[in-house]
């Protein structure tokens, strides 16, 4: 069981606040708002009616395309999954449960935060809609995009991969990170911000308390010990 690491929650705490503060207290969001309207009208004026890039675009914004997400995070799960005996994979089911737990609480507290925003494609005027350009059922905006649901799911898996697996692997859940978060910036459904500030900042503050104390042995743990075996140790 981990011990706990006060400095690294602290310092990892006071960077997850400072990071949202700097965006949430200057009017119109200060600095991050110039950089967000960069990135946002760099995709929105490549994006064509009858281009192959905005083909490319709303493909990987239809809903389907999320279940590919779901499908690298698996595999790169697995890859570790079936190297382990009996009791080594029924350890990692259990993180991946507290994973998902940690996921689903973190993303309701997020929903918490006083903030309200649409996406870009919401906000802006005379801008290219991908939804308007073919007939693929894409997702090119949002009314709350703030934090990114994806980008929050992504981060936090890739925080738990860290702790658990391997400093190599999560290099790779990094790289799966930003393959599946970029979709979204690049359709205008979300901005950067919403997953460089909202997204980062809430699995800052929440994963250090989790990841580097020991609440999440814990969990793994009491679920490891109430849940039924499934199947027999070999």
């Amino acid at each position: 069981m981990t011990r706990s690491h006060p400095f690294a929650i602290f310092t990892l705490d006071l960077l997850g606040i400072a990071l949202f503060f700097s965006w949430y207290l200057p009017e119109h969001h200060g600095f991050w708002f110039n950089i967000d309207s960069a990135i946002f009208y760099f995709f929105n004026e490549k994006l064509i009616p009858g281009s192959k890039f905005t083909e490319f675009v709303a493909f990987v914004n239809i809903r389907a395309f999320d279940v590919i997400s779901l499908f690298c995070m698996g595999l790169l799960y697995y890859r570790v999954f079936r190297k382990q005996n009996y009791a080594g994979k029924r350890r990692l089911f259990m993180i991946g449960l507290v994973m998902l737990i940690s996921a689903i609480t973190l993303n309701q507290i997020g929903h918490q935060l006083p903030v309200i925003r649409s996406s870009p494609t919401l906000t802006f005027d005379n801008i290219n809609r991908i939804s308007e350009m073919t007939n693929l059922m894409t997702k090119d905006s949002s009314g709350d995009s703030f934090p990114g649901d994806h980008g929050l799911m992504l981060l936090i898996f890739s925080y738990f991969i860290l702790r658990y697996i391997s400093v190599t692997a999560f290099a790779i859940a990094l790289l799966i990170v930003v393959m599946f978060t970029l979709p979204r910036i690049m359709a205008g459904a979300h901005w950067f911000t919403d997953i460089a500030v909202g997204s980062l900042s809430l699995v800052l503050i929440g994963t250090s308390w989790l990841l580097l104390t020991p609440l999440s042995d814990i969990m793994i743990n009491w679920l490891d010990k109430n849940l039924p075996q499934i199947g027999c140790p070999v």
